[in-house]
């Protein structure tokens, strides 16, 4: 994704004014050529932000606040027209040119994005298959103003009005557009748009609060929720009983996607390969742990025979009994507050990293309007505004389920896998990581983020977590952490094996139940999101396993000199990169003071 700075000798004071992370690198003198890098990204997203102003909004740049995309065929195609332009000028500017050893690794990561973004807006449609993507402008647009900008309340407020007012004709696109939605993203649209609809009839008054805007601001609301229920119509009666599009991908495309969304040099033979075996290895280790807790739960009872069946109903006996230990829905927010202090008091004194100072992370639950695909994401500060706060939401389950399904996803999350949750989401996890990444001095490294060094850090801490102590060797708590782990295995296998080997929704459902020891309802739940975003759930695994074989190499390398708060914080220093680049930069940063 293509962003857009302010200015950047401002950004760089905020940069080094934020406190508990220390100097992210100590950068190469810049050359002449790298300079001129710098002016042609921020030029480049002058024009991208020209173009898409909701995307300068959710990186930060708040020139745009009061206006919308133009998302008409035209328009996207004009996007496309962008980047390929950027591309060609890149190429022809800076070949041979004298850049620093961070200038061409900046050159190699704008240029990536470039081919990234241009493969994927010519070989995916979303504006016609997708109808989520409109929640983005109907809503994210807005909410993302009032809960992430750091301006002034009354401008935020004031730029919301004046976006609001442009979201009918958003609609109106979308039902010109939306012409082969696939059945189970249009679905999960129709329950987010119920909740847009709640958010512009009652909840973003009680999120302003107090405002001599309030009049003004429920003069807008009237229209934007007249449009979603008119949308909502649509979608419902007259979408949905023709909804008969494909969702999967498809090996080739699959293949290349993976390729340039991974960006570590595997290819889907690889991801595949490497994954049904840790698959065997984390399912063995699951068996040891649930050996450990067998007679903490049925101390009347026979082991089961030491056999593959044995070893499948010995874990699912422990698990089950594992989960038991959750609390009622309204508390699963507070529980992950409260979680939150130990946590870094960890951290701190176990020298895992520096922590963010002041801590900026609130924890909350998730709008109804961004349910439907997760349990929980971390929406971090916004890299052109880092100062605001994050934010790490937790969906409780629905009101419109039974009893029944409300406890199978209580089951799935329960105490100790609400802890593992909390690591990967915030402390050490996504919210500490991407907050390192807001301190990095090249810009265009604090703006083009690698998602799979993203997802493969936070599952890495998971286990670190453990291995350092965390939880005084619970082997409950050890078993939670590998069976979220196989979750993350599993999604590369599901990925592949619904995009590439034309898995049923039934082979999908048995192998999440019966081999990776989910609950029906996370399992289905994951179902639906394998549809709906293909690669993204490969880039756990495959991030996680840089990020842990990266750990081992310097480890030995390094022997006795190895530490390991040193280590992370070298990991962190350059941004959120493409883990190829990690092994170069980790090693230059750990040849620095710390």
């Amino acid at each position: 994704m293509t962003r857009r700075p302010i200015a950047i000798l401002s950004l760089l004071v905020v940069v080094a004014g934020l406190g508990g992370i220390p100097d992210a690198v100590r950068a190469q003198s810049p050359t002449a050529a790298d300079e001129r890098l710098a002016a042609f990204f921020r030029d480049h997203l002058d024009a991208s932000f020209a173009l898409r102003p909701l995307e300068a909004t959710l990186l930060g740049d708040h020139r745009f606040d009061h206006l919308l995309d133009d998302i008409s065929p035209a328009a996207r195609q004009r996007w496309l027209d962008h980047w390929k332009s950027q591309l060609a000028k890149l190429d022809a500017t800076f070949a041979g040119a004298d850049l620093s050893a961070d200038g061409r690794l900046d050159l190699g990561i704008l240029r990536d994005d470039l081919v990234r973004s241009i493969w994927l807006a010519e070989n995916e449609q979303p504006f016609a298959t997708d109808a989520r993507v409109y929640g983005t402008y109907s809503t994210d647009s807005v909410f993302s103003l009032l809960t992430q900008s750091t301006l002034p309340k009354e401008t935020n407020i004031t730029s919301a009005i004046a976006r609001m007012k442009l979201i009918p004709g958003v609609l109106e696109v979308a039902r010109t557009s939306l012409t082969d939605p696939a059945p189970g993203m249009l679905e999960t649209a129709i329950q987010q748009n119920r909740g847009s609809i709640a958010f512009y009839d009652r909840q973003i008054f009680d999120l302003v609060g107090e405002s001599p805007q309030l009049p003004a601001l429920r003069a807008a609301a009237g229209p934007v929720v007249a449009a979603l229920q008119r949308h909502q119509a649509f979608l419902e009666k007259d979408l949905l009983p023709r909804a008969r599009g494909p969702w999967r991908l498809g090996r080739e495309k699959f293949s290349r996607k993976l390729e340039l969304v991974l960006d570590m040099g595997w290819d889907a033979d690889r991801v595949i390969t490497e994954a049904r075996s840790e698959f065997d290895r984390v399912r063995r280790d699951m068996a040891f742990v649930s050996r450990q807790l067998w007679h903490r739960f049925f101390p009347d009872r026979a082991l089961p025979p030491d056999d593959d069946a044995g070893r499948r109903e010995l874990i699912a006996l422990v698990v089950a009994a594992v989960n038991q230990d959750h609390g009622p829905p309204e508390t699963l927010v507070r529980d992950a507050r409260e979680m939150v202090a130990g946590l870094c008091e960890f951290i701190r004194t176990r020298d895992i990293l520096s922590l963010p100072e002041p801590d900026r992370c609130r924890i909350i639950e998730m709008p109804e309007f961004r349910r439907g695909n997760s349990l929980a994401y971390l929406e971090n500060a916004l890299p052109l505004d880092p100062q605001g706060a994050s934010t790490y939401a937790i969906s409780p389950p629905p009101a419109s389920w039974d009893a029944a399904r409300v406890n199978s996803f209580l089951e799935e999350y329960n105490r100790q896998m609400l802890r593992i949750l909390t690591i990967h989401e915030a402390y050490p996890g996504h919210y500490v990581q991407l907050e390192w990444s807001n301190r990095c001095p090249s810009l265009i490294r604090r703006v083009l983020q690698s998602g799979t060094f993203i997802e493969g850090w936070a599952v890495y801490t998971e286990q670190m977590m453990l291995d350092q102590g965390y939880g005084a060797g619970d082997p409950a708590l050890r078993l939670m952490q590998l069976k979220f782990y196989l979750r993350a295995v599993a999604n590369a296998l599901l990925d592949h094996g619904m995009h590439c080997e034309e898995w049923s929704d039934e082979k999908a459902l048995s192998f999440l139940m019966d081999e990776a020891f989910q609950s029906e309802g996370e399992a289905r739940l994951k179902i639906v999101r394998a549809k709906q975003s293909s690669v993204q759930l490969s880039t756990y695994f495959a991030g996680r396993t840089a990020h842990h074989r990266l750990r081992q190499e310097i480890q030995r390398e390094l022997g006795d000199r190895f530490e390991l708060g040193r280590y992370h914080e070298a990991v962190l220093a350059n941004g959120s990169v493409p883990v190829k680049l990690l092994p170069q930069l980790v090693r230059e940063r750990l040849a620095q003071p710390r």
